[in-house]
């Protein structure tokens, strides 16, 4: 869109953004949609830098070719468990990693002398890493 127009449309009231902001989705559901369709291209490539079908797929993790094509789209009925093992049975690798942030000095009980430091904010990196 052409910017002149757009400021004219925001000028007149319209507001502009993505699915995410038409459905007010909160930034975990963002992150959790991100995840699940990210993973699910890295299905298909992974599939395809295998030289696999569908088909074959669908035979190594035991279902069907149509749940394969369900996977690759990251269709709201496949679980992101179902996505990571069509990953891993597509030759994929997946790796988990825990990144804590800073961590907090709150006591994590009442009756501890010692005050356990615990992470303010931990983190988890999913990475799929693919066959080349």
């Amino acid at each position: 869109m052409q910017t002149e127009k757009r400021k004219a449309l925001e000028a007149a009231g319209w507001k502009f953004g993505d699915a995410a902001d038409f459905l007010a989705m909160t930034d975990e559901e963002r992150q959790m949609l991100d995840v699940r369709v990210e993973a699910a291209l890295a299905v298909r490539r992974q599939r395809k830098t295998m030289k696999m079908s569908q088909h074959d797929l669908a035979r190594k993790i035991k279902t069907s070719q149509p749940r394969i094509v369900k996977i690759e789209q990251a269709a709201q009925d496949v679980t992101l468990d179902q996505i990571l093992r069509a990953y891993a049975a597509a030759g994929g690798r997946i790796s988990l990693k825990e990144v804590a942030g800073a961590p907090s000095k709150k006591p994590t009980g009442i009756r501890r002398k010692k005050a356990k430091r615990i992470p303010a904010k931990t983190q988890v990196q999913i990475d799929l890493i693919g066959s080349s």
